[in-house]
């Protein structure tokens, strides 16, 4: 992910709450999550909505890693039937929805996508992997083309369906390009509201979570930080507290 933009807009729009980002492995984002680690964060689709709420933002291109020197890297795009014969590395961590890639199958499955581009580099085999992946795991002995043909992953922004409060609600309004006069959005000098007491019985029950503290504990080490993960560069926002589904 590249959150400069959003986290620009938070600055200018919220100066006075700190938004903390949190680089992380995709499959670490929903644990996070449900662990009130962070606020939001973004994921792959699928993912599990028991507790989770997820807004699909967009679809990734698929693209196939090789070696500079390959025959491969001299073309603009490769279709799958051009890889039918290469060695398709299929790590354990893969994203895209494929019982395994075409091609023809390694010996073992790598456990990693980094381990997967060390094995290209060492002209093992090849590896198809989103977009943002080959750019994250970039060398200068490799390259990657777009790949037709393929599954292709989508990204959404998640985050507990128990916390989607004003911060969330305002983080996912500038992710989706809400203007500050939006309806859902606050004015810049509008404070966020702060949830509803709870009763004891339901502080007993659940208790009582806002924004991934409990209700009355003040803030941690954090200093009261939003925190926002991602799978390969995150961002995010919380407090308050309308309740919101896509």
């Amino acid at each position: 992910m590249t959150p400069s933009k959003w986290v620009g807009i938070w600055k200018e729009r919220l100066p006075d709450v700190p938004l903390e980002l949190l680089q992380v492995e995709a499959a670490e984002v929903a644990g996070l999550l449900r662990e009130r680690k962070a606020d939001a964060g973004f994921v792959r689709l699928p993912v599990d909505r028991t507790d989770l709420s997820a807004i699909p933002l967009y679809i990734e291109t698929t693209v196939v890693v090789v070696p500079k020197d390959h025959l491969l890297a001299a073309a603009d795009e490769v279709d799958v039937e051009d890889v039918a014969d290469e060695i398709l590395l299929h790590p354990q961590d893969d994203t895209l929805d494929w019982e395994r890639p075409p091609g023809r199958p390694a010996f073992e499955r790598p456990a990693t996508t980094a381990d997967a581009i060390e094995l290209v580099a060492a002209g093992i085999g090849l590896l198809a992997v989103p977009q943002s992946l080959a750019r994250l795991h970039h060398r200068k002995d490799l390259t990657y083309r777009t790949l037709n043909g393929t599954p292709q992953s989508q990204v959404a922004l998640a985050w507990p369906e128990e916390a989607t409060t004003d911060l969330v609600e305002d983080f996912i309004g500038i992710v989706r390009g809400r203007t500050v006069n939006s309806s859902r959005g606050r004015r810049p000098d509008e404070k966020p509201q702060k949830a509803a007491p709870a009763t004891p019985k339901q502080g007993q029950k659940q208790g009582q979570r806002q924004g991934g503290q409990k209700q009355g504990q003040k803030p941690q080490a954090a200093g009261g930080r939003r925190k926002a993960a991602g799978g390969a560069a995150p961002k995010s926002g919380r407090s308050g507290k309308p309740r919101r589904r896509s």
